[in-house]
C-alpha cells in the first residue's frame, strides 16, 4: 500500500503546471476543498492535484470559472459512491467511473449543477474522489445517444424519472406474480423473462406508436 502523497503549496502549483498565485485564487473561489494544516503549513494531497488539473482542462474546453465553481460544489455536496451504489453493485449493470472533464465532452457543455443535482437524485451519479461514478454504462450510453440527437440532458433526465416510475410498477407486478406461485429465491433465476417480456412489449409499442404516426402524416387521397 502506498503512502498518501502531500505537497505544499508550491510544489502543487508546479506539479499542476500553474502559478502559486492562480493557486491562490482558485482557493479563494472555492474550487478546491480546503488543505489539511499542520501549524501555518498548508499541505495538499493528490486530490488537490487532481481537482487543478481537471480545472485546466474543463477551462481549455470554454467552461467559465462561474461554471467550474458551481460544478466543484456541485461534486463536492452531491452523494458520494456508497449511498449510490447502496448495498451492493447492481448484478446486471456496470458502473462507469468518469472524469469532470469526460462528464462534460459526454454531454456537451450540458453537465449543468442543475442537471448534475437531477442525476445525483435519481441515484445515476455519485461522487468517489475527484471521479464520477455513473450506476450503469447502458444508461450513460443511451443519454450520452439522446443528447448528441439534439435531446436536451434536462428533458432526458425527466424522461428517466418518469421511466423509473413504470419500471418499479413493472418490477413490483412481476415479483408478485413469481411469488404468488414461487418463492424468492426463484425470482434470480427468473429475472430475464421478465426483461424479455418487458423489451418485446416496449417494441411492440414502439411499432403501434409508429405505424400510428405514419398513418396520421400520410396524404389525403
Amino acid at each position: 500500500m502506498t503512502d498518501k502523497r502531500e505537497y505544499r503549496m508550491e510544489e502543487l502549483a508546479r506539479l499542476a503546471g500553474i502559478t502559486v498565485r492562480t493557486l491562490r485564487f482558485y482557493r479563494e473561489r472555492r474550487l478546491l476543498p480546503p488543505p489539511r494544516r499542520e501549524g501555518r503549513i498548508a499541505w495538499y494531497d493528490d486530490h488537490h492535484l487532481a481537482r487543478l488539473r481537471t480545472i485546466s482542462a474543463l477551462l481549455e474546453r470554454g467552461h467559465t470559472l462561474n461554471g467550474i465553481a458551481e460544478l466543484a460544489d456541485a461534486f463536492d455536496h452531491g452523494r458520494d459512491v456508497g449511498d449510490l451504489l447502496g448495498l451492493g453493485e447492481p448484478t446486471e449493470e456496470t458502473p462507469v467511473r468518469l472524469t469532470p472533464e469526460e462528464l462534460a465532452d459526454r454531454f456537451q457543455g450540458q453537465d449543468t449543477p442543475e442537471n448534475l443535482a437531477a442525476a445525483m437524485d435519481l441515484g445515476y451519479l455519485g461522487t468517489d474522489g475527484d471521479e464520477i461514478v455513473h450506476i450503469s454504462r447502458r444508461l450513460l450510453d443511451a443519454s450520452t445517444a439522446l443528447v448528441r440527437e439534439g435531446v436536451p440532458l434536462a428533458e432526458v433526465l425527466a424522461a428517466g424519472r418518469r421511466v423509473r416510475t413504470h419500471a418499479e410498477a413493472l418490477a413490483g407486478l412481476f415479483a408478485d406474480l413469481v411469488l404468488h406461485h414461487a418463492s424468492e429465491d426463484d425470482l434470480p433465476r427468473l429475472r430475464p423473462l421478465a426483461r424479455s417480456v418487458v423489451e418485446a412489449e416496449l417494441s411492440l409499442a414502439l411499432d403501434r406508436r409508429l405505424r400510428k404516426g405514419a398513418r396520421g402524416s400520410a396524404p389525403r387521397a
